[in-house]
């Protein structure tokens, strides 16, 4: 009977010790991270993991120092899959029962709509790593992101279209789906007439599972489209250029962020050669900064950082430095800290605007050989 009620007494002792925060250790903040571990973009899952854990390493090597305390910093992971529902359980799990002060990510507007009004009500603050929909930080004041938005990159492509490629009648494949892509689709229109080029078709599909693009690719060849727009994910666009190829279409593509992966080029299987896209970051832009995130992330991973990369990287910055600067383990205190802050990062300065934007460069990229090449940097 002695060992029965003692073995009770140490299963209740484990029980308390694994409820909401009782695990956790006092001088312990956590950070919470979303980010497509597998699914489709599990490539970027893990760019994304690296450029977290190259932050902390840097920003926060032997603890951090918040209010005069120093602080172990735990990253914690969660897998959304790259889909809105399993990115709000995964909210809920990092907010209720791991108690973080803040997370980083999801990598895109749809699973972030889903995750942030989650954050919001909670008061802990989100630092998006990718998604560029306006919406997404609209949600509250809570809600920040390290990327540019789609307005600035849709006006980016079309004049790089206007005055590069030097044509006028564009057509679009996007994903009705997927706010990243309605939204792209609907700045580089707005931009692209406005400058004086013509949308000559304008074709959607119903979803990211979708394979086969024969129909829409048949109407955009008879539409007399001189260059073909894909504001997509490269799984999905390395797909469309390649078929869009073997149907006769031999006009440029072009597209936004969403292209940034090695993966895509296997897909497209040289498709890809010569297609320009928008990106936040270009490993071989010059500027120091650039070059020595890059040289550091070499080190670490033994290849080259990509937007996933250095977006991350610099969200984590943002709420490392943000907890130093609040002084306290508090979410209204690191919102207010974070909305203030004032850093240098490898893609450039970090300062929010009034909806909690950074103002920052979009660089062109074009696909050469298998890899993506640098063109220029456009500035806001």
């Amino acid at each position: 009977m002695k060992r029965k009620g003692l073995l009770l007494f140490l299963c209740a002792l484990l029980a308390v010790g694994s409820i909401g925060g009782a695990a956790f250790a006092a001088d312990q903040v956590r950070i919470g991270v979303v980010a497509p571990i597998t699914g489709q973009n599990a490539i970027g899952g893990q760019y994304i993991k690296n450029g977290v854990e190259l932050a902390v390493k840097e920003f926060a090597p032997d603890g951090l120092d918040i209010g005069g305390k120093i602080y172990e910093v735990k990253v914690l992971f969660e897998d959304n899959e790259n889909k809105p529902d399993i990115t709000a359980n995964a909210f809920r799990k990092l907010i209720d029962q791991n108690e973080v002060v803040a997370i980083v990510g999801p990598d895109a507007s749809s699973t972030s709509l889903a995750g942030g009004p989650i954050a919001q009500s909670a008061e802990v603050p989100v630092v998006t790593t990718f998604a560029t929909n306006p919406k997404v930080t609209e949600v509250g004041d809570y809600i920040f992101r390290a990327c540019f938005i789609d307005p600035f990159q849709g006006s980016v492509m079309a004049k790089y279209v206007m005055e590069n490629l030097k044509v006028t009648k564009a057509a679009v494949l996007y994903n009705n789906g997927n706010d990243f892509s309605k939204g792209l689709t609907e700045y580089f229109k707005q931009n692209f007439e406005a400058m004086g080029g013509e949308i000559v078709a304008l074709e959607a599909y119903g979803g990211s599972d979708i394979r086969d693009f024969n129909a829409q690719l048949n109407n955009i060849k008879a539409s007399g489209a001189e260059v073909l727009y894909l504001p997509n994910a490269f799984f999905e666009t390395g797909l469309q250029m390649n078929q869009a190829r073997k149907a006769g279409i031999n006009v440029p593509f072009v597209g936004g962020d969403g292209w940034d992966s090695p993966d895509l080029p296997k897909i497209a299987a040289g498709a890809e050669e010569g297609a320009a896209f928008t990106a936040a970051f270009s490993h071989e832009a010059k500027r120091p900064e650039v070059q020595a995130f890059v040289e550091k992330y070499q080190q670490t991973y033994g290849t080259v950082p990509n937007s996933n990369a250095v977006l991350s990287y610099e969200a984590t910055a943002i709420v490392l430095r943000g907890l130093r600067d609040a002084g306290k383990v508090s979410g209204p205190a690191l919102r207010d800290a974070i909305a203030a802050i004032d850093i240098d990062l490898p893609s450039g300065k970090i300062k929010f605007d009034e909806k909690r934007n950074p103002q920052k460069a979009a660089v062109i990229m074009q696909f050469a050989g298998g890899t993506t090449t640098y063109v220029t940097t456009i500035n806001p």
